[in-house]
């Protein structure tokens, strides 16, 4: 028994490294922007398709490649993602030039998606049921190490060595992870369940569901729009070094994985309140950011804040999410989390084109009011879809004081 819980350790710890490359290689193109599009001759608005097309890749590659590999065997399946990764980074790292580097972003957001859609459900499975969503967490960590560690150490290799470097790293990761699943992820994991297209359309065609996911996207997303042009953001507006944006970066990683932290427990209480909070502020710190940005102090402050909020929301998504398809499309419930994920990344995707627009039309500065906008969005939704909640609460609640009365 002891030998068999300490194998399902090890085996969680094989899928938290290969998150970890994962939301690495994800985010990694934020620090290396600048670096890219000097090398390859292209602009900073151009370099940063590299965030738009990989995100783009998860938002469609996680429903339907998840269907479609729902017969395969859940660790054949692993290590073909494995595989695929790898092979998507190390064509980036050999990339001559941007269009190669935007096809190889897409084999690996496609590696990303699926991975993000089935890594939850393989964790769960090793482990008894009363220890599943600490299984999940202890994946999901590699997402979170890979924020506060993985995109500072990749953008500072890419600094002292070149931005293939970066990629060459991550490929390295890639292989480390494969070699774990392969030698520590058991071959009896239950194959995944196909979800019937009709099925999967009922969230996709109920409106509660549809407002829940177009919270996703431009709460998370409006991020993006900053985010993406952060770095140079801190170094032509506020006037750092490109040396310090990797340690600013760490700064902005540590913010989000206590922020993670805050989100989770507030979710847990009323979940569609603490979202509403969450957004709101997040709104209120970008427009912050567009008066603090050209002072180093002060726009250090306000990017802390920005990490702080930037993810806080996911967990209370996430449940928010699973909280409504049980109630209007129960049979999908198990697919609610892939689609959101896709409104997650489409989000980003959203939000890191829509930054390139107003970096090449009015400045990189109003990347921050713009973010803050589309995050103020997702506040009015979030107050709509509350006052959906009231409405349907007082319509549960309407038979029940009629059939006391009549009694």
């Amino acid at each position: 028994m002891k030998q068999e819980t300490k194998g399902n350790t090890l085996a969680l710890l094989a899928l938290a490294v290969s998150a970890f490359a994962i939301g690495t290689t994800e985010f990694i193109s934020v620090g290396l922007l600048p670096l890219i599009a000097e090398d390859l001759h292209i602009s900073i608005t151009g370099a940063g398709l590299t965030v738009t097309l990989y995100a783009l890749g998860v938002t469609l590659g996680a429903p339907i490649l998840t269907s479609l590999t729902s017969t395969v065997s859940r660790k054949t399946l692993l290590l073909w993602i494995m595989l695929v990764f790898i092979a998507g980074n190390l064509l980036a790292a050999t990339a001559s030039g941007i269009v190669v580097l935007l096809i190889a972003r897409v084999i690996s957001s496609l590696a990303h998606g699926i991975f993000m859609s089935i890594g939850s459900t393989i964790a769960a499975d090793l482990v008894p049921e009363n220890r599943r969503a600490s299984a999940i967490a202890l994946m999901f960590s590699g997402l979170t190490v890979a924020t506060v560690t993985g995109v500072p150490i990749g953008t500072y290799l890419g600094q002292q060595l070149g931005w293939r470097a970066a990629f060459f790293a991550i490929v390295a990761v890639g292989v480390v992870a494969l070699i774990a699943n392969l030698i520590l992820v058991s071959s009896d994991l239950r194959k995944g369940i196909r979800t019937p297209l009709g099925t999967q359309l009922k969230l996709v065609t109920n409106g509660r569901l549809l407002l829940a996911f177009s919270i996703t996207a431009l709460g998370y997303g409006g991020t993006f729009v900053v985010f993406t042009y952060l770095s140079p953001l801190l170094h032509e507006i506020t006037g750092f070094a490109e040396h310090t944006v990797a340690l600013i970066l760490l700064l902005y990683g540590v913010a989000i994985a206590i922020g993670n932290i805050i989100g989770g427990r507030a979710a847990n209480r009323n979940v569609s309140k603490a979202l509403l909070i969450m957004f709101l502020l997040q709104s209120l710190v970008l427009f912050l950011f567009m008066w603090t940005a050209p002072y180093k102090a002060a726009g250090l402050i306000t990017i802390f804040f920005m990490g702080l909020l930037a993810f806080m929301n996911v967990p209370g998504l996430q449940i928010y999410v699973v909280q409504l398809a049980e109630r209007f499309a129960p049979e999908a419930k198990d697919v609610a989390s892939a689609f959101n994920i896709a409104a997650f990344n489409a989000g980003i995707a959203g939000g890191a084109f829509l930054g390139g627009i107003i970096t090449d039309s009015i400045g990189l500065i109003h990347t921050t009011w713009v973010g803050g906008a589309m995050v103020f969005g997702a506040v009015l939704l979030t107050l709509w879809s509350r006052k959906l909640e009231k409405s349907d609460q007082t319509e549960r609640l309407q038979p029940t004081i009629l059939g006391g009365i009549t009694r």
